[in-house]
């Protein structure tokens, strides 16, 4: 542990999504305040796209790896040139941060070969010379964590602690002025406070299907005199436009309008978020806006951190199961039973739950579902 001690210049790679790169920040975190280091973070450029409202990164290093799954194809000599790159910044160590469903080594490899001398990670096989510190991987054979946790115990390993572990993400009013203005070009009225639905996935067989996102919008518009707003990126706008022209009058679709900062900005001024488990869960957390969770039952270790949330799983359609022999075990463990979708009534009794919490803590009583 005391090799670690001097350590200043950090590399940590945490090469997926965004929502990822959220979780992984209270470690990033626990990292700065412990060595008072400069982090840069490797990561896809999905994942770059949330860095820049974490404090704790300093910098940057955008590369989509070959070894975890991008729709960019990866040329052999791409990896040398990247690892180049890494030899450049002249690292003192690399932690590296995974699901646990992902192999490790890949990543050892890279960085073993971009002679970054101290290199921490998890592993489930022995990595030898690959690791100077292995941390053996019990998940999810042995216990089931929150990657939250995992990736603090993992950074704990060598002396690195933090007494804030929530997740966080910096972002200007101004961007906030910026969203409303950008939704003046539709009738949305703003002053009795807006609930946000977010249909898009990451991955379709987290899909909650367009009907059943049709029923809510329908029921939350008969409960509530809030507007409803669609939120999405531009390639989802096709969804958010179909709900809203069935869903009808004061439900507005907004996929596409917003950049990044913009969109966080919105979600910490909701009064509620209704949503997959996708990024937007990670962002809602990290501002603290309540949410209610349509959770396909893909990665148990990914709910809601630290913030007011009600789950409702769902199934993932056989079909559309990972491969993966990790993943499959925790299908058939902790998996085993059927969900069916839940309904749009359980969906509005979460949501009126919620709120009936909010005005328990002291939020005005016209802020609740009437």
């Amino acid at each position: 542990m005391d090799k670690w001690k001097a350590c200043k210049n950090i590399l940590c790679i945490r090469a997926d999504n965004m929502g990822d790169v959220i979780m992984s920040s209270p470690a990033f975190r626990a990292l700065k305040e412990t060595f008072n280091c400069k982090i840069t973070l490797l990561t896809s450029l999905m994942g770059s796209l949330i860095t820049p409202f974490i404090k704790e990164i300093d910098q940057t290093i955008i590369f989509d790896l070959p070894w975890i799954k991008t729709s960019n194809v990866i040329e052999y000599t791409q990896c040398f040139e990247l690892i180049d790159t890494l030899k450049k910044h002249d690292f003192d160590a690399v932690i590296i941060f995974a699901v646990y469903s992902q192999n490790p080594l890949p990543t050892a490899l890279l960085a073993y070969m971009s002679n970054i001398p101290l290199r921490l990670a998890y592993c489930r096989e022995n990595p030898y010379a690959l690791l100077t510190d292995w941390v053996p991987d019990k998940e999810p054979y042995s216990f089931i964590q929150h990657q939250v946790e995992r990736d603090l115990n993992l950074v704990r390993r060598i002396g690195a602690t933090t007494n804030d572990d929530k997740l966080r993400l910096n972002f200007s009013e101004d961007a906030y002025k910026k969203a409303l203005q950008k939704l003046s070009s539709q009738p949305i009225n703003i002053n009795k406070g807006f609930i946000i639905l977010h249909a898009g996935v990451s991955e379709k067989k987290r899909e909650y299907p367009a009907e059943l996102w049709i029923e809510i919008a329908k029921s939350l518009r008969e409960k509530t005199s809030k507007s409803i707003l669609l939120s999405g990126s531009s390639s989802e706008k096709k969804l958010t436009d179909y709900i809203q022209q069935q869903a009808g009058k004061n439900i507005f679709s907004i996929a596409g309008l917003l950049n990044i900062e913009e969109f966080i900005a919105l979600i910490a001024h909701a009064q509620l978020i209704i949503s997959v488990n996708t990024a937007t869960t990670h962002i809602a957390a990290a501002v603290q806006t309540p949410q209610v969770v349509l959770y396909a039952q893909t990665n148990p270790q990914h709910k809601p951190w630290k913030t007011k949330s009600i789950i409702l799983p769902f199934s993932v359609p056989q079909n559309s199961q990972s491969k993966n022999e990790v993943i499959q075990f925790v299908n058939k463990h902790h998996y085993a039973v059927y969900t069916n979708y839940p309904k749009a009534q359980e969906i509005i009794n979460a949501a009126e739950s919620l709120f009936n919490e909010i005005k328990y803590n002291d939020f005005s009583p016209e802020e609740n579902l009437v």
